[in-house]
């Protein structure tokens, strides 16, 4: 037994027994004044307890509630700890076309509360958040503070960057920038789509990068206009653009390996993601640790000292009939051993599996071993359990079992190692052979055993042998296609003779009718030559005139061009000056850009501002 604070016995022991000396030298009051037979004499006989007697039990609870505060314990060994993630980054478009209220309440706010949901779910992930339209920007590195990227989430809007557009080659390029690991990187994107109808190049990016994507699109088929904070509609050519979901962005998750799935009403989707993103995701390692494992005591010196305050403060008497001695136990033994009796529910748990273990009930013995198991994460019931279950011919459901038993001990990693062989050897694939192989050299490694070695050498045959019907079914499969192929070659001999015979008694029938039709279909084309020539010459000199009276009006509207611009040659000369050009307006709007108070980060290049011939104004 150790302390994890003896801290409190140094400096707290020492004043409680000068304490309990000071008490005891005092006297009674009245024993100043009378003598102690004259005390006796005037003293009614209560039967209670004496001061002396009193300080005594007080002292005695100081010293177990020092003792509790100290915490004692029983050391249990090491456990090692390891704290695995799967690092998800989230993508959120924040392009006008997100306002479109074809969704409740509109695209934006939908998959901000899809993507807060996903952060309420996500405790044992680290999850990034990065913002992107025309550029992508990092609003927050991969961090298991969901509640800090839930914040930055919420403060996003279509404000947040005055560049509009969207562009998935900058969120792929901005992400591949933001984490330099070569592992394979996981990528979820919130968005309708954009208007592009080929991703070609943002896949073949993503599997150079290792990026795996997975899209939850926003929006519907149908569409909807996209309504700006003013009450106005976006607009191109003075028509009223209507922003639909593009559903070709399903081509970057599934290519890459990911998964497409379009919004519902409900939070299913987001949740549906969730599980898949786990299941595809691999976990990584970020940190593990050895820490000492404890079993705490502090309980039964501080249920003595309450029974101690009980006696203290009661009128109990010096003299104890032996039912009231007896009761006062089994008090103190049900307030100090709540956790020993739950201790003792356990080892008879245990008793019966191991009884139903030896009587052969294996199935009873696997499920009371699995769940002592489950509750306590004893390495020991998984082992058992996992032994339950191979009785079973249950190797699966053994290997599953045997993976969670963590032992500190060489001999028991043998056996855990060993056992692991065995249950891979019994189901007896190439693949589980190949595991089983493995199992059993690093039990060997560890502690030497020739039944272990014994069964090394069977699988080593084993897998030899699998090897070998592999190769001799694929050259019976070779010869036997060998022969189908000489036997069709053969019958197509023997059948072309007669084939032969037949077409050309049909190729003489044939030739005789065709002569026939051929001069009446000579004298119908003549005739149809004649008729087309006439047509042609008439559309010739129609096109002509036409041509004639198109250029006569040109020639109009010049001459009134000419005279307008020299009118309004005097007003463009001031007019000029108050206008400012197109490569002016762009610098002034990203000198905008860079003197904005923001959190988010640009970490790929910029870019040419060259509009596509597709791309939409938003």
């Amino acid at each position: 037994m150790s302390f994890l604070h003896p801290e409190f016995l140094y400096y707290m022991l020492p004043p409680l027994f000068i304490l309990f000396f000071i008490l005891l030298r005092q006297k009674e009051s009245e024993a100043h004044f009378f003598s102690k037979e004259v005390m006796d004499k005037l003293r009614v006989s209560a039967n209670t307890l004496s001061i002396r007697a009193r300080n005594a039990l007080f002292f005695l609870m100081g010293f177990f509630i020092i003792i509790a505060l100290a915490q004692p314990v029983i050391d249990d060994g090491k456990v090692l700890v390891k704290a695995k993630s799967s690092d998800i980054m989230i993508a959120f478009d924040i392009s006008d076309s997100m306002l479109a209220e074809d969704v409740y309440p509109n695209r934006l706010n939908l998959a901000k509360q899809k993507a807060l949901t996903l952060l309420k779910y996500s405790t044992n992930q680290r999850v990034g958040l990065m913002a992107f339209a025309k550029n992508s920007y990092l609003v927050s590195p991969l961090s298991f503070d969901t509640k800090a990227v839930s914040f930055l989430l919420t403060q996003l809007d279509t404000t947040s960057i005055t560049e509009k557009g969207t562009d998935f080659f900058s969120i792929l390029e901005t992400f591949a920038l933001s984490s330099k690991s070569k592992m394979q990187k996981y990528l979820l994107i919130l968005s309708d789509g954009g208007d592009a109808d080929d991703f070609s190049d943002e896949i073949s990016f993503a599997k150079e990068n290792n990026i795996v994507v997975f899209v939850l699109a926003i929006g519907t088929s149908k569409g909807a206009p996209i309504k700006l904070r003013d009450g106005t509609f976006i607009k191109h050519n003075g028509d009223i653009l209507v922003s639909r979901l593009n559903e070709n962005i399903a081509d970057l998750a599934v290519k890459t390996g990911g998964v497409y799935i379009a919004n519902t009403t409900s939070n299913r989707d987001i949740m549906t993601m969730l599980k898949e993103i786990k299941s595809i995701s691999s976990t990584k390692e970020l940190k593990s640790e050895e820490i000492h494992k404890y079993i705490p005591l502090f309980y039964y010196p501080l249920a003595m000292s309450l029974l101690l305050l009980l006696i203290a403060t009661s009128s109990i008497g010096r003299k104890i009939n032996n039912s009231s001695a007896s009761g006062l136990a089994l008090l103190f033994f049900m307030l100090a051993s709540i956790d020993a009796r739950a201790g003792l529910m356990d080892f008879m748990q245990l008793r019966d599996a191991k009884k139903a273990y030896e009587k052969g009930d294996y199935k009873k013995s696997a499920s009371i071993y699995e769940e002592y198991a489950n509750k306590s994460q004893d390495p020991h019931s998984y082992f058992n359990a996992g032994n339950a279950f191979y009785k079973q011919k249950k190797y699966k459901e053994a290997v599953k079992l045997y993976e969670k038993v963590i032992f500190q001990k060489d001999k028991y990693k043998a056996m855990k190692f060993a056992n692991l062989g065995n249950a891979h050897a019994k189901q007896g694939k190439q693949d589980n052979l190949e595991k089983a192989k493995k199992y059993y050299e690093q039990s060997l490694k560890l502690v030497e055993d020739d039944n272990i070695k014994k069964n090394l050498e069977e699988v080593k045959k084993r897998i030899k042998k699998k090897k070998e019907e592999a190769q001799e079914g694929g050259d019976k499969e070779g010869k036997k296609e060998d022969k189908d192929g000489n036997e069709k070659m053969n019958k197509k001999d023997k059948n072309g003779d007669k084939d032969s015979k037949e077409k050309d008694k049909n190729k003489k029938d044939e030739d005789s009718s065709k002569s026939k039709d051929s001069k009446d279909k000579k004298q119908k084309s003549d005739d149809m030559k004649n008729k087309e020539e006439k047509d042609s010459q008439k559309e010739q000199n129609d096109k002509a005139k036409q041509e004639e009276r198109e250029k006569q009006k040109l020639d109009k509207l010049e001459k009134d061009k000419d005279k307008k611009d020299d009118k309004s040659s005097g007003k463009a000369q001031n007019t000029s000056k108050s206008k400012m050009s197109d490569a002016e307006e762009a610098k002034w709007l990203n000198e905008i850009n860079l003197q904005k108070n923001t959190y988010m980060y640009k970490l790929n290049k910029e870019k040419p501002n060259e509009a596509r011939d597709n791309e939409k104004p938003w």
